[in-house]
């Protein structure tokens, strides 16, 4: 499922903000905690580039990749988005999604986020959702 989220959603880097919004679309799904997919205008979008990498979501379609620049630092495959989403998940057009652990804060209205368990999933975990969640050790075929 994919909602309008309200939150504020903020992530900063070594005294830079990459992003800071009030209008990000939130993924839910089974054992996971939510991703928060923000819109480019409230995107430090100049820190972006798109990378070779690519996805696919049966229930979202297929995903890009982005690596991130930011304050003298580059993180690879660290974001991704949806250009053409399946229709239940078109609210995510063009929007983009980061993976929390490499960055120094990323917020939930004002609450640091703990980064889903695992490389490959890219909730946020928040004081307000309770799991288990996949990514945790023998979680592999949940």
């Amino acid at each position: 499922m994919a909602q309008p989220s309200g939150r504020h959603v903020r992530i900063e880097h070594r005294g830079v903000v990459l992003a800071d919004t009030l209008h990000s679309v939130r993924t839910i799904e089974t054992s996971h905690p939510p991703s928060y997919y923000i819109p480019p205008s409230d995107i430090l979008m100049a820190a972006l580039r798109r990378s070779s990498q690519q996805s696919f979501c049966e229930w979202k379609g297929n995903a890009v990749y982005y690596d991130v620049e930011i304050a003298g630092e580059v993180f690879h495959d660290i974001a991704w988005s949806y250009p053409s989403p399946t229709r239940a998940f078109a609210a995510l057009r063009d929007h983009v999604a980061f993976y929390a652990a490499p960055f120094d804060g990323c917020f939930v209205d004002g609450e640091r986020v703990i980064p889903q368990p695992g490389e490959f999933y890219g909730g946020w975990i928040t004081s307000d959702i309770a799991g288990p969640f996949k990514g945790v050790p023998g979680s592999r075929y949940w």
